[in-house]
């Protein structure tokens, strides 16, 4: 019942926000190459519905494929720094530099190396997620309560049963806090990707409508992106909820 109340009060607050806009712009006789009308871009989104959906499945796949691949080689990553002090030391440092490059400027780099196809994009997002989640994933193995830690090495459980029964389960709450970031940065990065050479995609729609002065279509891209994003995060919160019981009974 809460989440349905959220979900109405999320719709009724965008619903105000287009109304207001679409009055403000006609009020204010604001041109559409400034801020075009909100029903403009219902109308074109519509008209054109079946290519927008083709090209948010694009850039669907292109985010969730490095929202994937973050997520295992983030916590594998996490597992080894967590695992072993000396790799930390070495690897740790290296992580944070090249974290700190931006990725827009390795984006051509990755289509020189991987062509123009999807590969580069993934990858792309990639980078820009794993960060995430290896942050928050080293946060929540560390922060395991250490009379916990006592009682597994009391009853001489294996490191693996130890790791999968009683760290892990610790550290999935911090995990998902850091899927719902790297959710978000995927997405930025499969725009980031598209961008930089595309023949599909949101991203592209974008490049191609700013050549061309058609702020209608970049608006309907954009509105279409914030969507899928909030879809996104909601589904990574709904698997929270299954996932850690245990937490949503003790927040209630």
């Amino acid at each position: 019942m809460n989440h349905l109340k959220t979900g109405a009060a999320g719709t009724f607050s965008l619903v105000v926000v287009l109304l207001v806009w679409e009055f403000v712009c006609r009020a204010f006789e604001i041109r559409s190459i400034m801020l075009p009308l909100p029903s403009a871009i219902l109308t074109e989104l519509s008209n054109e519905a079946s290519w927008y959906v083709e090209q948010s499945l694009y850039t669907l796949f292109i985010t969730l494929g490095g929202f994937v691949l973050a997520v295992v080689g983030g916590v594998l990553i996490a597992v080894a720094l967590v695992s072993s002090r000396i790799f930390e030391r070495f690897l740790y440092p290296l992580i944070i530099g090249f974290n700190s490059v931006p990725k827009v400027a390795l984006a051509p780099l990755f289509v020189v190396w991987m062509g123009t196809g999807a590969e580069p994009k993934v990858a792309i997002a990639f980078l820009i997620a794993v960060f995430a989640i290896i942050v928050d994933t080293v946060h929540g193995l560390r922060s395991v309560p250490s009379d916990i830690t006592d009682l597994g090495k009391v009853l001489k459980g294996s490191a693996w049963d130890f790791f999968f029964k009683v760290k892990l389960p610790c550290a999935l709450p911090s995990v998902v806090a850091g899927m719902k970031v790297a959710m978000s940065l995927a997405l930025v990065g499969a725009i980031v990707g598209e961008f930089v050479s595309s023949q599909k995609g949101l991203g592209y729609v974008i490049m191609s409508a700013q050549g061309t002065f058609d702020t209608v279509r970049v608006f309907a891209a954009l509105f279409i992106l914030g969507v899928m994003g909030v879809v996104l995060y909601g589904a990574l919160a709904w698997i929270e909820r299954h996932a850690t019981p245990w937490r949503q009974g003790h927040e209630e």
